[in-house]
């Protein structure tokens, strides 16, 4: 497979760094086992769940107003892509369609994440970072099993080798 590649990915759950209290996104690969922790931003993370469980705020939410002005010019969220990891920080790239018009956009995964739940488009993320960032699926699910093990294996993970959320 090319490192090259872009690997359509979906949100498979948001968790707790039990060490920090950070949220982490979990992405797993939609034809595969792997799966990518990202430590993100409270507010991203609210954000996320909220629109993953459908729960509609009071007031529009920052992504919200976002999509919404996305949506008043014209575009549609055609995808996002977390295309590279530099320096221990994840980069992602929103991608804006309106006819034969596209609009590439620099995010953070966290804030191109919480748009693309609420457009409800594809997640891809380069090949290079899964085969740089990934854990397989299994060990996730065997940790399921006992809260102690995913405990565990979260507290193993380095932040810093899957990148930290930064401003």
């Amino acid at each position: 497979m090319n490192e090259n590649e872009f690997i359509e990915v979906s949100v498979h759950g948001l968790t707790v760094d039990p060490s920090n209290n950070n949220p982490i996104v979990l992405l797993r690969e939609i034809d595969g086992d792997r799966v990518v922790p990202i430590w993100i931003g409270l507010f991203e993370a609210n954000a996320i769940a909220m629109s993953l469980s459908g729960m509609e705020p009071p007031r529009p939410m920052t992504h919200d107003i976002l999509h919404s002005v996305i949506s008043e010019a014209g575009f549609t969220v055609d995808r996002i892509e977390i295309t590279e990891i530099k320096d221990n920080t994840y980069y992602a790239k929103v991608y804006l369609l309106s006819g034969e018009e596209h609009i590439e956009l620099d995010s953070r995964p966290s804030d191109a994440i919480a748009l693309s739940v609420r457009a409800k488009n594809k997640i891809f993320m380069s090949n290079a970072v899964l085969d740089q960032s990934s854990v397989d699926i299994s060990v996730i699910q065997d940790a399921g099993d006992s809260e102690d093990k995913w405990t565990e294996l979260l507290k193993e993970l380095d932040p810093e080798d899957y990148s930290k959320y930064k401003m």
